[in-house]
């Protein structure tokens, strides 16, 4: 009987942490970007999920509201694409903390998260689809270099929208991975360490590095996770406390990017997957689902080296060509939202078409101008 009680958190618990896992050669590839090297890879992988694993079953258990903590997909696809501007790791790390404390700084002083929400949905969606734009067109071309183990999982991943929408991104990418592990483009790799050094990093702060990675960074995981996140659990009746979140999480962020983490925020589909009927019946016991799913992702950090290092030794190509597939979907509901609105539309286009152009200025990404010229053209048109 107890079994049976548990199953449907466990089925919750399943089904969020396979899609969370799904995105580590993102994160991966983001950390890389920013000039990790393999090890300090391993180390910020594994203090992330650390991270995440002891926020969700520590909000769970204290809140009794299934709250899920991950790492920013969109954020590290921001992350990915940002390797032009040739940051040391080092800089990185103190823009990644001083996005962290932006984090607090929003729940401690709600004035801030106010102004947050001034900036029209329009202009931060388009940011967003602009960002995630490389990884969805790397999906084409990798589809015509690398037909055999692309395409296949192209395949997979439509029939499973129409069957299992909720999985088919996690499984058609862990089917992806698969098929590179057994084929001749992945190089044999080096596992140097299974449990990383777990050194600490010490952070720079350069002002460039930290208006060209930490404040993209902060409001991409605003506007692709935390935001939507809350408005998600609310609208399936967990009202969260919004400061306790941001200031739980901020903090959890500042701890973990002095290993090299780049910051987790509350989660927005997976937190879904956790508090809607698929993980039990009984609504005031759901919190269990996303519990269980913290045990899983500190679980997974005895792994990360080891994960770590084959997706180092797999051609970007391909990893790019995966993360495109689970962005597929963000990507949509981005340009969706970036042209929903008359009054904002040509604000939301300029700023897509931006932060799609891949530009540097004054070793500033493009994320940043992006959101800069939407804002400047909105400005202008409403007055």
């Amino acid at each position: 009987m107890k079994n049976a009680a548990i199953t449907p958190y466990l089925a919750g618990t399943v089904a969020s942490t396979t899609g969370s896992i799904a995105t580590f050669g993102i994160a991966i590839a983001g950390l890389s970007a920013m000039g990790a090297s393999q090890s300090q890879t391993a180390t910020a992988i594994v203090a992330m999920l650390v991270g995440y694993g002891v926020l969700s079953i520590g909000l769970s258990v204290w809140l009794r509201m299934p709250i899920s903590i991950v790492w920013s997909t969109p954020g590290a696809a921001f992350l990915a694409t940002s390797s032009g501007l040739g940051v040391s790791f080092e800089t990185a790390v103190g823009a990644f903390i001083v996005s962290s404390l932006l984090v607090v700084l929003t729940g401690a002083w709600p004035a801030l998260s106010r102004l947050i929400a001034k900036i029209p949905p329009q202009i931060s969606a388009a940011m967003l689809a602009g960002v995630i734009f490389p990884f969805v067109a790397a999906t084409v071309r990798s589809s015509v270099d690398f037909p055999i183990l692309i395409i296949p999982v192209i395949v997979i991943w439509l029939m499973l929208n129409r069957l299992l929408p909720l999985w088919a991104s996690p499984i058609a990418i862990l089917i992806g991975f698969a098929l590179i592990a057994m084929s001749q483009e992945a190089k044999s790799f080096e596992v140097l360490s299974f449990w990383p050094s777990l050194e600490i990093i010490s952070p720079v702060f350069d002002i460039g590095v930290i208006v060209a990675i930490g404040i993209p960074l902060y409001l991409i995981s605003m506007a692709s996770q935390n935001l939507p996140g809350l408005a998600i659990m609310s609208g399936l009746g967990y009202p969260l406390p919004t400061s306790k979140i941001f200031v739980a999480t901020g903090v959890g962020s500042v701890v973990t990017s002095f290993f090299g983490g780049f910051g987790l925020n509350l989660a927005a589909i997976t937190a879904a997957l956790n508090a809607d009927e698929g993980a039990g019946k009984d609504p005031s016991k759901r919190w269990k689902a996303a519990a269980w799913g913290g045990v899983v992702y500190l679980i997974f950090a005895l792994f990360a080296s080891v994960f770590a290092a084959f997706v180092l030794a797999v051609p970007t190509e391909l990893l790019l060509a995966l993360a495109g597939l689970a962005l597929i979907k963000t990507f949509a509901s981005s340009l969706r939202t970036a042209v929903s609105d008359e009054s904002t539309r040509l604000a939301g286009v300029v700023t897509f078409v931006i932060g799609a152009a891949g530009i540097s200025v004054l070793g500033i990404g493009g994320a940043f101008w992006a959101l800069v010229s939407g804002i400047l053209v909105w400005s202008i048109r409403a007055r």
